[in-house]
């Protein structure tokens, strides 16, 4: 059999060992051979192709981003996109198609696999909001990646005596927030899930003062406060659909310099927290996603993802994972509100 492999979407920690691992099990184990294709579903839209082997396999463990590259496109926004696919497919000797990526790259996944194409999904996001699955692998990476930061940054704010605000990824789920923002002692943790109180939060930091430290706040970067609306850095949209946010932690440090005299500052992580080596958790996890992928296919077990339930890898049917997003359960936000203020 030959194989194609892709990764979508936002680069991620741990996507180079789904690829090993993939590779390595399917080489060995079952004698497949492997076409890789860039830059997500630019790849067998264009017939943009690479060598996979042991040999280009080997030493990207650690790696973080994707050797393949990766991409937003959306093959359904293209005129006979589809075709297109099934047509460099099958030029390629493509008997099944291992596709690893979050929402949108899974949401397309399944939509092909609808009309005939032979897919297998490997759940990916830092923002853990795929839906089936336990975890996601780059989240762990991404949460002590802000962890971090956070740490770093309790000291430079208690020495200014400011309240420092810390902008983390999370479009419409707050889990990063939430679990950076738990292991980092933040003064409060806000997420999309729940709209928040400036002038709570303002309490929040008065009283963390009061107690003699400076304040740090996490908030997602799709927070809405009760009396406003989400950030957008403009209008523009993705190939998804998708706006694209910045701002909110900016506009809340301005309010709290308004409404308490306290100086404020904004640390946006950005993409810092997509970029570099994974934990030990994620490749882990992304090896294990690998490994059941593959047989997944030699199974031909096909429609299927790849998920973590509990300490298994399960297989689950691919459109399962779009039904719905994985939000932060209410009951698990609160548990963190006593460490507010």
């Amino acid at each position: 059999m030959r194989i194609g492999v892709l990764t979508g979407g936002g680069d991620c920690p741990g996507l180079n060992a789904v690829i090993r691992a993939a590779v390595r099990k399917g080489v060995k184990e079952y004698g497949y051979e492997f076409v890789g294709f860039r830059d997500g579903w630019k790849g067998p839209l264009e017939g943009l192709t690479m060598e996979l082997n042991l040999a280009t396999t080997r030493g990207i463990l650690p790696r973080g981003g994707t050797i393949l590259g990766s991409s937003r496109t959306n093959p359904f926004k293209i005129e006979n996109g589809v075709e297109k696919i099934k047509d460099n497919l099958a030029k390629a000797g493509i008997d099944a198609l291992i596709a690893i990526g979050g929402e949108d790259t899974l949401g397309v996944a399944t939509k092909l696999d609808a009309l005939g194409v032979k897919v297998i999904g490997v759940p990916k996001t830092i923002d853990n909001d795929l839906n089936n699955t336990d975890y996601t692998f780059g989240f762990d990476t991404s949460v002590n990646i802000a962890m971090e930061a956070i740490d770093r940054l309790h000291t430079t704010a208690e020495s200014h005596h400011r309240a420092l605000v810390v902008e983390v990824m999370g479009r419409h789920a707050g889990w990063i927030a939430l679990h950076s923002g738990i292991a980092g002692g933040a003064a409060c943790i806000l997420i999309p899930e729940v709209k928040f109180s400036v002038d709570k939060v303002c309490e929040w930091v008065e009283s963390r003062f009061k107690s003699g430290f400076a304040p740090i706040i996490v908030i997602a970067e799709g927070a809405i406060p009760q009396d406003g609306d989400m950030q957008t850095k403009d209008q523009t949209l993705d190939a998804f659909g998708h706006v694209k946010l910045s701002g909110i932690g900016e506009w809340l440090s301005q309010q709290i310099e308004a409404k308490t005299g306290k100086e404020a500052r904004t640390s946006v992580l950005g993409h810092i927290q997509r970029g570099g080596t994974p934990s030990a958790f994620d490749r882990v996890l992304a090896t294990r996603f690998g490994l059941h992928a593959i047989t997944a296919v030699h199974d031909g077990d096909f429609g299927k993802m790849v998920a973590l339930h509990g300490t298994n890898i399960a297989r689950v049917p691919l459109a399962s994972a779009t039904e719905k997003l994985k939000t932060v359960p209410i009951e698990l936000y609160k548990e963190s509100e006593i460490f507010f203020g």
